[in-house]
């Protein structure tokens, strides 16, 4: 793997880090990537679906998770999680990614890993073949296309530092703190870094400088690189041994900080857990000394690294190696950003013409096209262009149920509404407002009870003791006038239309036996609209290849009584101006149909 990251990198964000995240899309918008590198979040506590963060002056939504897998699952892309779990998660979180696989890299900010845990999550992804950047990192750069959550600090210092675009410079830390002040002083002294990369600050981190230094040794834009390691450990060597055999054959500058160690009595740990010398070869001074003698620039003092990486960078530069960079052009970050109120997934009215889920309405709405209002639902119900069969089905609902008579409630009311003078919409208002569990609600409740018997695998007497167990009628079943020997004739068409045109239909198979069980009991119990409309819709959603979980969605949040709504709204109007045509007058209910029962009021 020649490069750790490209612009079209894309990561799964665990934990809903709001700060980092932010950050990281504000780098996006700066570089002009076309999409952001946060494809998806993982917060397992929260009960939100999106989160919305600002791209540039806009904002965008990114989906929320209740897991790393379901995450990983919707967005197959994305190759990199940024473990932002506390170090008493992140150990499970790392083992997890590693085992659903799919991600080449893990970075993990946590620090305070148990170092056996430590030990085995880094050996488990090495011997999966995952990098991993941490336990106790801020993370990695590949300037120009993508960035870990904070690194690089705000976009006035990524810009100032160069890391906005590749400079020349391939550049490993154990610190992040000094990454950024290294970024800056490579920018200052020569044309920025190509690849950057904090390995972390515990004892025991995933990839270590060989790691990243091979693969740098084979980024092409790469040129020469800096080492920036630390008192204690031995994993410099490792660089030293690769300079010699011939792994290594960039130019290579380091430094490691601590020196200052051996003015100490005794061993004294410098902030990092593996910042401390346990032997004399674990010493930053003697590190130095072998990194010199193997022919690594290694500088005086800290302070002469600036000068050092000045004259490696312009002797590259003068026989040809490093040639002159041109600035891209970038995005500013706007200052002062205002969140939007509302949000709108379905529709789009800018442009010059308004849109229904991306198409135009003209290329729905024209007679020519040959669409119906059942593509319309679709597009804005669910945002999905369904096939005919299932445009045609939704259309066949709802003149199915457009109208049931003048003497159910919600006619009744509109009808009553109508007569005392007001308008279309008051009194279509009052007939709709009595849709609910006792009117309309059974296709709801026929589409979950059907469905959860199904989905359990029960038997009709089991669904039929189950449901009585429940206390609960069974939604769907059952006729005042209709019978086995006097069929509904609406619930015959929807049959029919579903066996020659639905791809299969098992809920309504299921349901039928059910039927054939509560018939025999009485003739009237029989399979009605409501219930067949609802069984339909599940069957109708389970072939055009939505989730358990999504239909179940569809019915918790009254998607098929909204069928019931469209459609009876047809009805309703209907009575509605009929009222008006014929000018009835102002209605007043019968005495003769009321019982009084009025008692004279006990005296407190």
């Amino acid at each position: 793997m020649e490069k750790l990251y490209t612009k079209d990198t894309q990561a799964i964000f665990w934990n809903n880090n709001k700060t980092a995240i932010q950050r990281m899309l504000d780098y996006d918008y700066t570089i002009q990537r076309k999409t952001p590198s946060v494809a998806a979040i993982v917060a397992p506590t929260s009960g939100n679906k999106f989160e919305k963060f600002f791209y540039g002056p806009d904002e965008i939504m990114v989906p929320l998770y209740k897991s790393t897998a379901h995450a990983k699952k919707d967005h197959p892309n994305a190759d990199v999680l940024l473990n932002f779990a506390s170090f008493r998660t992140a150990y499970d979180v790392t083992m997890e990614a590693v085992a659903l696989g799919g991600f080449t890299s893990i970075m993990v900010t946590a620090e305070g890993i148990p170092e056996r845990l430590a030990r085995k999550m880094n050996n488990t992804a090495r011997n999966a073949g995952v990098t991993v950047i941490g336990p106790a990192t801020v993370g990695a750069i590949a300037p120009g296309a993508f960035k870990i959550a904070n690194i690089g600090g705000t976009i006035e210092n990524i810009v100032n530092s160069k890391l906005h675009r590749a400079g020349s410079c391939g550049l490993v830390t154990r610190s992040g703190g000094l990454f950024n002040e290294l970024s800056n002083i490579i920018a200052i002294n020569a044309d920025g870094i190509a690849e950057g990369v904090a390995i972390g600050g515990d004892r025991f981190v995933g990839s270590v400088f060989i790691d990243n230094m091979l693969r740098m040794e084979k980024n092409p834009e790469v040129k020469y690189m800096v080492l920036l390691g630390e008192v204690g450990g031995t994993e410099e060597y490792k660089i030293i041994d690769a300079i010699k055999n011939g792994q290594i054959k960039k130019p290579v500058i380091a430094w490691c900080i601590g020196t200052i160690a051996k003015h100490f009595s005794s061993g004294v740990q410098f902030g990092h857990a593996g910042a401390s010398a346990n032997a004399d070869a674990e010493t930053a001074a003697a590190k130095n000394k072998a990194m010199a003698e193997a022919g690594i620039y290694v500088p005086e003092s800290f302070n002469e690294l600036p000068a050092t990486i000045n004259k490696v960078y312009e002797e590259l530069k003068a026989n040809g190696t490093i040639s002159e960079i041109p600035e891209p052009e970038i995005s500013i970050v706007p200052k002062v950003r205002r969140p939007k109120e509302f949000i709108c997934t379905i529709s789009d009215d800018r442009g010059e013409e308004c849109t229904y889920a991306g198409f135009p309405i003209s290329s729905v709405a024209t007679p020519d096209t040959g669409k119906g209002i059942g593509d319309v639902i679709s597009l804005l119900w669910f945002k999905k262009q369904y096939p005919e069969w299932a445009t045609q089905f939704i259309e066949t609902v709802m003149k199915t149920v457009a109208d049931h008579g003048p003497a159910v409630s919600g006619a009744h009311n509109a009808k009553v509404t109508a007569r005392a003078g007001k308008s279309v919409v008051e009194a279509l208002v009052t007939g709709l407002l009595t849709i609910g569990p006792r009117f309309g609600g059974a296709i709801d409740g026929a589409a979950q009870h059907f469905k959860y018997a199904d989905d359990n695998n029960l038997n009709p007497v089991e669904f039929l003791n189950h449901m009585k167990k429940e206390g609960i009628p069974i939604p769907g079943i059952g006729h005042r006038i209709k019978s086995l020997k006097n069929p509904d004739l609406r619930v015959e068409g929807l049959k029919k239309f579903a066996k020659e045109f639905f791809p299969s239909t098992p809920l309504l198979d299921y349901a039928l036996t059910v039927e054939q069980l509560t018939t025999s009991k009485k003739e009237n119990l029989i399979l009605n609209v409501d219930g067949t409309i609802g069984i339909l819709m599940v069957d109708m959603w389970r072939a055009l290849g939505y989730s358990e979980e999504e239909i179940n969605e569809f019915i918790s949040s009254g998607t098929l009584n909204a069928f019931f709504i469209v459609g009876r709204s047809i009805g309703f109007i209907g009575h509605i101006l009929d009222e008006k045509r014929l000018a009835m007058p102002m209605y007043r209910h019968p005495m003769d149909d009321i019982l009084y029962d009025v008692q004279k009021a006990e005296k407190l």
